[in-house]
């Protein structure tokens, strides 16, 4: 999910990147618990429509995707010409406050390395969110196997945050500590509901840990229209 990334990554998601397959998986029971089939669902950060058809698929017919690479909403397109797929490069997003009952944010901030970056991201869905919606975020928390603390320890200098590593193909990417996600939905006015821990596939076809949390969008937050 190339969505919104910093403006350095962004080629990686125009070339290399567009062409991958994602792999981190949606939870179906999880999902129908918080979200009924009738809610209007941003998949924000949807890359080539995959959750987006997957959500269309569970029943989910009020469901919009939105990615700022032009190459994976292209490819979301041919793939998926039934889809509501928007490419949009920056934010605030062209939709009106309190627009979804929900949002996804699937391995959306592990393509985000600075923090300036991930807040704007969970602000914006804070403001699309209604109060009392939720947002499903599912990212990769700091792993703690011997190749993932090679890789952050060989980029922690040159990224100046440990966790952020970069691939061979051009890719520049993030694992958080859990502490970190949940603070960042916090201060953006979400309350967690529910933490999951598993594992998952990773594009470059190893496995991670990963953590899904559901939050709600609590009435009388802070957050406003983020900056483009």
């Amino acid at each position: 999910m190339g969505m919104p990334s910093p403006h350095h990554t962004d080629g990686f998601w125009e070339t290399t990147g567009a062409a991958k397959t994602f792999t981190h998986p949606l939870d179906a029971r999880l999902l129908a618990e918080f979200v009924p089939r009738s809610a209007r669902v941003l998949d924000f950060g949807c890359g080539y429509g995959r959750l987006t058809a997957e959500l269309a698929g569970l029943g989910y017919r009020a469901v919009r995707g939105v990615d700022r690479s032009a190459a994976l909403v292209a490819r979301g397109r041919r793939e998926h010409p039934e889809l509501a797929l928007l490419r949009w490069a920056g934010l605030p997003l062209p939709f009106g406050d309190r627009s979804f009952d929900a949002a996804l944010l699937f391995t959306v901030l592990t393509c985000v390395p600075d923090d300036d970056g991930q807040r704007a991201i969970v602000g914006e869905l804070a403001r699309l969110v209604r109060p009392g919606g939720v947002l499903y975020l599912s990212d990769v928390p700091v792993q703690d196997d011997p190749f993932h603390r090679a890789q952050y320890r060989r980029c922690a200098q040159r990224y100046g945050t440990y966790g952020v590593f970069d691939t061979d193909d051009g890719g520049v990417f993030r694992h958080h500590p859990p502490q970190w996600l949940r603070e960042l939905l916090r201060a953006a006015g979400f309350a967690v509901l529910r933490e999951l821990r598993g594992t998952a596939p990773t594009m470059g076809g190893r496995s991670a840990e990963r953590l899904q949390i559901m939050a709600r969008r609590e009435p009388g937050g802070a957050a406003g229209p983020a900056a483009g």
